[in-house]
């Protein structure tokens, strides 16, 4: 993994500012944000045209098995309801709810509650119809759009953790995916693709910060949607060169199931983890494809001299449990 003490310091800073209120606007700068933001609204008036801006209705019961079903709910924005897919079978919120299914040979029940353009702000409408469900777990696809749009970075990780806390109050598990690397995104042209590689690891590793300080945990998708989509375009992405493929939510779904299936303690956790000071770990995290942070207890104590003590380690994309 790769990082660097001013990854540290802005994971640090932006969560800093969000407990208290701030804008944190980050090192990039308010004149760079503003072409970014420009850049941003060029690129998305051709995102989602392809193939108009809903998902595939997909709530419903899945997997083929008796018993109670587990309660799962799916919030966030366009690659929660799996924009671009024609059949509900291809969202990563079926995908992740079958394979839950079949881990925990019970049926899962799926309600879909993300919007496609939502940022962190418009958690709070999702998590209100959320409770109505009474979920087990809750999945969260977030950030992008709080990339794209005035958000700031302060205010994006508030909205978030303010989620987080409410499902885990109702007793929900929460797992995260956080913001994806938007400089594999086509439509924003260099020279700011750059710029929104940078700012949107930073807004991932930060949110990192917020989810497990709230008691849930993230997954980070980083170079899940980096590397292989920079090097596979025509494959990774959909017809607007925005949103995922169906093999791209495929990899989504399958880096996002083990720690859903974790969460709920049918899988495994594996037996080499590695324990680090939250803001260390949230950084390295933001730079290794799903990796995955959770609280720990090191020495028996939650906290460190550096921050909460969270364990971190990347799962095989998929791979059954160890006893399965």
């Amino acid at each position: 993994m790769t990082w660097t003490p001013g990854a540290v310091r802005t994971a640090r800073r932006i969560a800093a500012a969000a407990a208290v209120g701030g804008g944190g606007i980050t090192a990039l700068g308010a004149a760079t944000y503003g072409l970014l933001l420009a850049e941003a609204l060029l690129a998305r008036r051709i995102v989602g045209r392809p193939h108009g801006m809903e998902g595939p209705p997909s709530d419903g019961v899945y997997g083929d098995f008796d018993g109670e079903p587990i309660r799962m709910v799916m919030l966030g924005d366009s690659t929660s309801v799996g924009l671009g897919t024609n059949d509900p079978a291809e969202t990563p919120a079926v995908l992740i709810a079958s394979g839950l299914s079949v881990v925990a040979e019970r049926p899962v029940r799926l309600t879909v509650l993300g919007k496609s353009g939502a940022a962190s702000v418009e958690l709070a409408d999702q998590v209100d119809l959320a409770l109505d469900a009474m979920p087990e777990i809750a999945v969260i696809f977030i950030g992008a759009n709080d990339v794209t749009t005035q958000t700031l970075p302060a205010q994006a990780v508030r909205h978030l953790q303010k989620a987080v806390r409410r499902l885990r109050e109702a007793g929900a598990e929460v797992v995260v995916g956080t913001c994806p690397d938007l400089g594999t995104v086509r439509p924003i042209v260099q020279p700011l693709r750059w710029v929104t590689r940078r700012w949107s690891r930073q807004l991932a590793a930060a949110q990192t910060v917020a989810v497990v300080e709230a008691g849930g945990r993230t997954v980070a998708f980083a170079d899940l949607l980096g590397e292989e989509f920079t090097a596979n375009p025509g494959e990774m992405f959909g017809p607007d060169r925005f949103h995922p493929s169906v093999q791209g939510y495929l990899q989504v779904a399958y880096a996002v199931l083990p720690s859903v299936g974790s969460a709920l303690g049918l899988w495994p956790e594996p037996r080499r983890q590695r324990s680090e000071s939250i803001y260390l770990a949230a950084a390295m995290a933001a730079e290794e494809p799903g990796t995955e942070v959770s609280a720990t207890r090191v020495a028996g104590r939650a906290t460190g001299p550096h921050g909460r003590w969270v364990t971190m380690f990347r799962r095989r994309p998929g791979a059954p449990p160890h006893n399965a």
